[in-house]
């Protein structure tokens, strides 16, 4: 959720078949620091979405949200630091933290379960699965942010998402997801997903007048630092009615994450997910929002990086 100062990404990621949640909490600050917390929090069950300090209620379902936390916040100068996390976790500070943020749908829901022509579910291998299924919503927010001595009013517009089904982190070669704003009555996600054959799948839609407008065509071209993060990005969309934007991002501040995982033949797995507040210009106006970038690393490389995105 983005205003002009700060940027927060709060998540819950429910695993009860292995008795635990993954928990997270990125709070963007003024001057390029980020506060961050991740854990996983033990659960029994999936009935509702409060682990490790961070609780999600539904006041109305698809309108009406409210996240809190409460915890601790790993307090970052250097945002870089989290690509080595023991490093990251051992030579900053942790600070205490609360949020406290109501979200107010302002959008149609995209997105759903994909199913067969007649309406059956779709069988899915849980081995080789990223989600079962993936809805996205625009949305205002309103609330305050506590980190340490600082007290961030928040006051702005973003969006919100959720998957379910079993998910591998490792199960997409690579995507690029911006969700970004310019207003309450205009909004964007683009994303590309890897095909896993060199090709790329676009997605995503512009929010105007008060309705979705499903993109069609999308190309993201990135620039690139010498860590192999992105730095900003020039994306071209076209919608299905036929209106086309183009759209440039700057990033004003990156945290890189992994996910690891051992295969049951004992292979090592490595993703990277780098987590940007993003600037973003289109058709005059100025936004913001995130650029959330995943790869696998192969060959101790980013796999979307080597293909040129």
């Amino acid at each position: 959720m983005l205003d002009e100062l700060s940027n927060q990404a709060l998540r819950i990621g429910n695993r009860p078949n292995e008795r635990y949640a993954e928990v997270s909490v990125c709070v963007y600050l003024p001057g390029g620091r980020v506060g961050f917390m991740f854990a996983r929090p033990e659960i029994t069950d999936n009935s509702r979405m409060e682990a490790g300090g961070l609780k999600i209620e539904v006041l109305e379902p698809f309108k009406k949200l409210k996240v809190t936390y409460s915890g601790k916040l790993l307090l970052l100068d250097r945002p870089f630091e989290m690509s080595d996390p023991k490093l990251a976790w051992r030579n900053n500070p942790s600070v205490p933290c609360t949020v406290e943020i109501d979200y107010l749908g302002e959008s149609p829901i995209y997105g759903g379960e994909s199913v067969h022509a007649d309406g059956s579910p779709i069988e899915i291998d849980p081995e080789t699965s990223f989600s079962k299924a993936h809805y996205e919503q625009h949305c205002s927010a309103v609330g305050k942010i506590c980190v340490g001595d600082e007290v961030l009013e928040i006051s702005g517009h973003g969006l919100r998402d959720k998957s379910w089904g079993p998910r591998h982190w490792q199960a997409i070669d690579w995507y690029r997801w911006c969700p970004l704003n310019f207003g309450p009555d205009f909004a964007m996600m683009f994303s590309l997903i890897g095909d896993g054959s060199g090709g790329s799948r676009p997605s995503g839609m512009v929010f105007s007048n008060g309705e979705y407008d499903l993109i069609d065509t999308c190309t993201i071209t990135s620039d690139w630092d010498e860590n192999g993060y992105q730095t900003g990005l020039v994306a071209n969309v076209v919608t299905e009615s036929g209106a086309k934007y183009v759209v440039e991002g700057k990033v004003l501040s990156l945290i890189p994450l992994r996910n690891r995982r051992t295969t049951p033949d004992g292979q090592e797995l490595q993703t990277r997910i780098t987590e940007a507040m993003t600037e973003y210009r289109c058709n005059g106006l100025t936004g913001y929002g995130m650029s959330e970038y995943l790869d696998q690393i192969i060959d101790g490389k980013p796999v979307g990086l080597t293909l040129g995105v």
